[in-house]
C-alpha cells in the first residue's frame, strides 16, 4: 500500500501523521493526571507503527486468536496510542470501539485485591512477613499453611494448589445444578446472581473457603503459579477495612481516580459502552457469555472476587497503570505510598528461580538476553516493569524505567477457549516490542 494511504489511515484514527517530528511534549509534572498527545510528538513513525501493528493484528483474527482487539500506549503520561481492530465476534457486524467494556478475568488480581491490601500494608493493618493465618484465622488449625506468609502467597511462593473447580461441587453427573447449591430463580437464601436465571446459594462461598483451607500444600518451596487465595482476599479486605469489598475498591481507588466503568457486575450499571462478549459456554451457561464474569470461580461468587470479575475500559485501564508507574500518586493524590508500591513490584524470590512480585508478573529473569518467541514479555522491557495477563485475551504491563504503559485487550476466549493462537503468534509481545523499537530508533535519529 502507499504511503497516501497510511497518512489517510493515521488521520482517522485520530493520530496526526507528518512528514517531520513535531516539538516533543513536555514532561508532565510528577504525579498528573493521564493527557492526550501522539506519536508524532515524540518523533515515532507514526505510518511504520501503524502498518507493523495492523499486519499483527490482522494475522491474528485471520488465524481466530480473536475476532477483535485493541491497544493502548501512554508515554510519560501521554497517551500516544490507542486504536481499534475487527470486530466483537467472527460475523463483523459489532466493530470493536475504544470505549468497549471488556472481561479483564485476571488481570482483576492486580487490579482488585492488589491496591487494597498495598493500602493496607501502608496502614500497617497487614505484615507481609507474618503468617497469614494471623488475619486469616481457619489457616492456624492447618498445619501445613499456619506459618505461610502473605509475601510467600502473593509471589506465588507458598506451594498452595494453583486452582480448584468449584464449579463440579454444584453439578450433579446428567450435568444439571444440585439444587442445594444452585437455583433458577432469586430468593433470599439464594440471592448471589452468578448469570442471568442463575443463583448461587449466600453461604456457598463458606464451602468454597472451607475447601481451600483443607486444600494440599506442596512441602517443596518454589514456584507455583495458585490464585487461591485471591479468592479469600475479599473477604480478608471487607473483614478488615468493615466495607465490602467492591464498596471499598470504588470508595478507596476508583471513583476517586475518574475511573468511568471500572468495577464488578457491569451488566447492572446501565452503561452505554458496549461490553465485548466473551466464551460460548457449553458447560455451566449453556449459551453466550457476555456482561457477566467469565471464570466460574467468580461467578460462584456473585460475579464479585479477587481473582477475577473486574470490567472495564482501555481508558479505564491506563489509569490505574499510571498510578503504579508513578509510585502510588496520580493528580496529586497518593494512593500507595512510593515504598510499598517498590516493595510490590520487585522480584521476591529471584535466587529461587521465581521471577514475581507481590501480587504482580514481572520479566522472564534474564528476559533481554531472549528472542522474541522464548522472552516475556517483550525482551526490551526493563527488570523493574511489571503487569499482568487474564484468561480472556487481556494483557496490562507497566515500565516505570521507561516511563511507559502497554494495554492490550481482546476476547480471544470467543467462541470457545480452546483458541490459543494469541499464545503461538507471540501477538501481545509483538505488539509491545514495536513500540520500544520505535523510541529506541527515535533517540538514535534525534539530531
Amino acid at each position: 500500500m502507499n504511503k497516501l494511504f497510511f497518512i489517510l489511515f493515521g488521520l482517522l484514527s485520530g493520530v496526526l501523521v507528518s512528514q517531520e517530528p513535531a516539538t516533543r511534549p513536555l514532561l508532565l509534572p510528577v504525579g498528573s493526571s493521564l493527557q492526550e498527545s501522539s506519536l508524532d510528538s515524540y518523533g515515532l513513525d507514526s505510518i511504520y507503527i501503524y502498518r507493523k501493528i495492523d499486519s499483527i493484528v490482522t494475522t491474528g483474527i485471520k488465524n481466530n486468536a480473536f475476532p477483535g482487539a485493541q491497544v493502548l500506549i501512554a508515554k510519560e503520561g501521554n497517551i500516544i496510542f490507542h486504536n481499534t481492530y475487527g470486530f466483537h465476534t467472527y460475523d463483523s457486524i459489532q466493530p470493536v470501539a475504544l470505549d468497549d467494556i471488556y472481561d479483564l478475568a485476571s488481570v482483576t488480581k492486580i487490579l482488585g485485591p492488589l491496591p487494597a491490601i498495598m493500602k493496607l500494608v501502608d496502614e500497617g493493618k497487614l505484615d507481609l512477613d507474618v503468617p497469614f493465618s494471623t488475619y486469616w484465622k481457619p489457616w492456624k488449625r492447618q498445619k501445613d499453611k499456619a506459618n505461610i506468609t502473605l509475601r510467600e502467597i502473593l509471589a506465588h511462593q507458598a506451594g498452595l494448589e494453583p486452582y480448584i473447580v468449584f464449579l463440579a461441587k454444584t453439578l450433579k453427573n446428567n450435568g444439571r445444578f444440585k439444587s442445594r447449591f444452585i437455583r433458577r430463580k432469586f430468593n433470599n437464601r439464594f440471592s448471589k446472581e452468578a448469570f442471568d436465571g442463575i443463583y448461587v446459594k449466600n453461604r456457598f462461598n463458606r464451602k468454597m473457603y472451607r475447601i481451600i483451607n483443607r486444600s494440599e500444600v506442596s512441602a517443596v518451596k518454589k514456584y507455583k503459579y495458585s490464585g487461591l487465595t485471591f479468592l479469600i482476599f475479599p473477604e480478608l479486605i471487607t473483614q478488615i477495612t468493615g466495607v465490602p469489598y467492591a464498596d471499598y475498591m470504588e470508595q478507596e481507588f476508583y471513583k476517586p481516580l475518574g475511573m468511568k466503568t471500572f468495577g464488578f457486575l457491569p451488566s447492572q450499571k446501565n452503561f452505554n459502552n458496549k461490553i465485548v462478549p466473551t466464551e460460548v459456554d457449553t458447560i455451566y451457561r449453556h449459551t453466550l457469555t457476555q456482561g457477566w464474569v467469565h471464570d466460574e470461580n467468580a461467578s460462584l461468587l456473585g460475579g464479585i472476587s479477587g481473582n477475577a470479575g473486574l470490567f472495564g475500559t482501555a481508558n479505564d485501564l491506563s489509569i490505574i497503570m499510571q498510578l503504579f508507574v508513578q509510585n502510588g500518586l496520580y493528580a496529586g493524590k497518593q494512593y500507595i505510598s512510593e515504598k510499598t508500591m517498590k516493595e510490590f513490584i520487585k522480584v521476591q524470590y529471584p535466587d529461587n528461580d521465581n521471577r514475581r512480585g507481590l501480587g504482580f508478573d514481572k520479566p522472564y529473569l534474564d528476559n533481554n538476553t531472549f528472542k522474541i518467541a522464548d522472552a516475556y514479555p517483550a525482551p526490551e522491557v526493563s527488570a523493574t516493569s511489571f503487569g499482568h495477563s487474564g484468561f480472556t485475551g487481556t494483557f496490562v504491563w507497566a515500565d516505570p524505567e521507561h516511563q511507559m504503559v502497554y494495554i492490550f485487550l481482546s476476547n480471544r476466549v470467543y467462541p470457545t477457549r480452546e483458541n490459543r493462537n494469541i499464545y503461538k503468534l507471540n501477538i501481545r509481545s509483538s505488539i509491545q516490542q514495536i513500540f520500544y523499537r520505535a523510541f529506541d530508533n527515535a533517540i538514535q535519529h534525534q539530531p
